[in-house]
């Protein structure tokens, strides 16, 4: 078996995966979460909040899972939210058609669905199952459709991501931040997208867990107040030039963003606050990079955008976190579909002067002619510029009922006057983190597994950081014994009642137990044996290093909380074991 079967092997017989609807025969593309895998997630979910919603100051929502079709056209879902598919004539197998001429085209999804459909016939491609031919290339939309309420007159999507729910509630957020830049909402949740035929287990899923955050700034100052607390962090980056390249680049956050190559310091400081969250999880920094998104996978409103990529055995560079300058396309494209105004008015530090030419409304002319509409359409001239005429030399207005009204020119005159502007109404631009919370567990998985050999043996270990471990210690009484027992439940009561998340185990022999708890990534177990009745002491073995201590009971607390929390060294904590009987 290589590394990904061991890891997948394992996280599905020790319960932190388990593929779903098994009792029924399965689907791909889902997955549930087993005794050890929820609590991983929600400690990874958690962290991601002490970096995003506490220490950045962010507002965290929840929003619908299901969304009205409105909002699924302003983004452009219902329209290219889609994948190129072809199918086999003969035995009727459907493939992504863009993934068949990888090795042929490096950027196929570039490429129209006749230009993919050209490539496959020149080249000769068939049924990848049977051989057979293969049909031209047609879209097939990937979000879930269903229906709201009975009668099926109004449909429903299940959201492909959680950000729109962000960005329509843009209004209610500028409020809550009491109208001024910058701001930013967050959001954990599910995602949905009907995938054509995901494989690689938790890497490719159907129902996924997003992280995001949408943080709105002001397009004129794109400078970050706290840049200077990441500009001396070293990294690796993959840009557009060091892709054709071939060679990754590493340097300071402050020095790309001074070489331009990511394109400010708010973009850059997100992307190393990313940095800095997936190493608190426990990425490794030496499978990690990001990769700058060449012109032709940019999507076309986006400023710049970085993906975060790791490496997997069998998988390859997998991409876990995006982070882009999306500039203002989501809030234009909202507020064109809504008709709603989604703006910030910026008030300058001083007023400045400014002369404008003015239309001034001739009352006397329009009282006549509109009665009682003539103070709103006079309201309605006044708005408007001189350049607003058209080119028959009228202004067309538009009223609040809806009536257009055209007024000849005749109607009004011009008047220069001297205005004192206090500020302007601006879009703001958006800069998106987005994290793939499935992506990222799996990732922890793999990237904390290791193998040692010992006695012959070959032990098992994720070598997870205490901070995300579902187990922090474990409890195990040397034998099942009531006089052994007792004291190991006490402390296990005690440690639960400080917050830990504590196992106890009886079952098999003791170096059976360690193995368990090695292959769970368990940091410190404490055993009870017969030296903690005769002189009251605990064994407490680490997890890497197989190493073993002896601590009073009294102090056992006390320096787990310091083990688990980095402040004291496991060499430091007590009296070594000279020979620990696995």
């Amino acid at each position: 078996m290589d590394k990904y079967d061991k890891v997948t092997e394992l996280a599905k017989r020790r319960g932190f995966l388990w593929p779903a609807f098994e009792l029924y025969g399965g689907a791909a593309g889902f997955y549930d979460y087993g005794p050890l895998g929820a609590p991983l997630k929600r400690r990874i979910e958690d962290i991601w909040r002490q970096f995003f919603v506490i220490q950045e100051g962010f507002a965290e929502i929840e929003a619908p899972t299901i969304g009205v079709e409105g909002i699924f056209q302003a983004s452009g879902h219902l329209s290219g939210f889609s994948d190129p598919l072809t199918a086999c004539k003969e035995c009727k197998e459907i493939y992504r058609a863009d993934h068949l001429i990888k090795h042929i085209v490096e950027v196929p999804d570039a490429l129209s669905n006749e230009e993919i459909y050209r490539t496959i016939k020149e080249n000769e491609i068939g049924c990848p199952e049977c051989g057979g031919e293969l049909s031209e290339v047609y879209e097939f939309n990937l979000m879930f459709k269903t229906m709201i309420g009975p009668g099926g007159k109004t449909p429903g999507y299940l959201r492909p991501e959680t950000a729109q729910g962000m960005f329509i509630n843009f209004p209610r957020l500028l409020r809550h931040f009491r109208d001024s830049l910058p701001f930013a909402a967050v959001q954990i949740g599910k995602s949905f997208r009907n995938e054509i035929s995901p494989r690689q287990g938790v890497i490719r899923l159907r129902e996924f867990t997003q992280a995001e955050a949408e943080i709105f700034i002001d397009p004129r100052d794109k400078s970050h107040p706290r840049f200077a607390e990441v500009k001396d962090m070293r990294m690796r980056f993959y840009s557009q030039e060091a892709q054709e390249k071939g060679v990754e680049e590493e340097m300071t956050f402050g020095e790309a963003v001074e070489r331009g190559i990511v394109a400010h310091e708010t973009l850059a400081y997100y992307v190393a606050r990313t940095y800095q969250f997936l190493l608190a999880v426990g990425i490794a920094p030496d499978k990690l990079r990001f990769r700058q998104h060449k012109s032709d996978e940019m999507a076309h409103y986006a400023a710049d955008c970085w993906d975060a990529e790791v490496l997997l055995d069998r998988l390859g560079w997998i991409e876990i976190v995006g982070v882009a300058d999306r500039t203002d396309y989501d809030l234009k494209a909202h507020a064109t579909q809504s008709k709603v105004k989604l703006s910030v008015f910026v008030h300058y530090d001083q007023p400045v002067k400014r002369e404008r030419l003015m239309v001034k409304p001739d009352m006397k002319a329009l009282g006549p002619r509109f009665k009682g509409k003539a103070k709103a359409v006079a309201d309605c001239l006044k708005a408007l510029s001189p350049e607003d005429r058209h080119s028959d030399n009228k202004f067309h207005i538009m009223m609040d009922d809806g009536e257009e009204i055209e007024i000849d020119s005749s109607l009004v005159s011009f008047e220069t006057i001297e205005e004192e502007i206090r500020g302007e109404e601006i879009v703001p631009h958006v800069v998106e983190p987005s994290f793939g919370i499935d992506r990222i567990l799996y990732t922890v998985l793999d990237h904390s597994y290791y193998e040692d050999s010992t006695d012959d043996e070959i032990r098992a270990v994720l070598r997870l950081k205490p901070a995300v471990a579902p187990i922090e210690v474990a409890v195990l009484p040397l034998m099942d014994r009531e006089e052994l027992v007792s004291d190991a439940r006490k402390i296990q009561e005690e440690l639960r009642g400080l917050g830990m998340r504590v196992d106890y185990d009886t079952s098999g022999s003791i170096g059976r137990r360690y193995r368990r708890n090695d292959e769970v990534g368990t940091p410190y177990e404490i055993t009870v044996d017969y030296e903690t009745l005769e002189q009251g002491t605990v064994t407490i073995r680490d997890r890497d290093s197989m190493k073993q201590i002896r601590v009073p009971k009294w102090q056992v607390v006390e320096k787990l909380r310091a083990l688990l929390d980095g402040c004291l060294r496991f060499e430091e904590a007590g009296d070594p074991v000279q020979s620990a009987k696995e």
